[in-house]
């Protein structure tokens, strides 16, 4: 299983959390410049209004650092990965989630199913534990910690969701 061990070196200590309630509706826009490029068109999509803040030493370079150590962690598993993960924009702040096998994540229910698995294995880290939020952040308050601003998951065929992160 995915580990996100490599969170508390990136992230470092505790930093003021609170923000706004989640909540989930349509409608967030998309970036001609990766649809049709790095996914299919986009097929759904929510707001996701995180309860943390962005870290205010969120960087690219700590958002590209966190990629790294994800797809290290995805490489080193006994078999290919079944998904591959990478940022893009200026900025480094939208993460692109792609299955790389036939029938994997083509559906917003295995979409959904592989963020809940990244929340369990967010909320399992000493980062989450530290800040005494294990069982309130999800994987997305993760990603709004580190200045992501969007996530986009696709089978690289026919379904592409996207999340924005507010």
């Amino acid at each position: 299983m995915l580990s996100i061990v490599v969170l508390v070196p990136l992230l470092g200590g505790p930093a003021p959390l609170l923000g706004n309630r989640p909540a989930h509706a349509a409608g967030a826009p998309t970036e001609p410049a990766h649809e049709d490029y790095y996914y299919p068109k986009v097929t759904s999509t929510e707001l996701y209004v995180s309860r943390a803040k962005v870290l205010d030493d969120s960087t690219k370079q700590r958002r590209q650092g966190f990629i790294v150590g994800l797809a290290e962690q995805l490489n080193q598993l006994p078999y290919p990965p079944v998904y591959s993960i990478f940022a893009k924009g200026d900025e480094a702040d939208k993460l692109i989630i792609m299955g790389m096998q036939d029938g994997m994540l083509n559906s917003i229910y295995r979409a959904r199913a592989l963020f809940a698995q990244m929340t369990s294995v967010a909320r399992g880290t000493p980062l989450f534990h530290d800040m005494a939020v294990d069982d309130l952040f999800t994987f997305f308050d993760l990603l709004r910690l580190l200045g992501f601003t969007r996530v986009t998951v696709s089978d690289g065929k026919n379904f592409t969701h996207q999340v924005t992160l507010k």
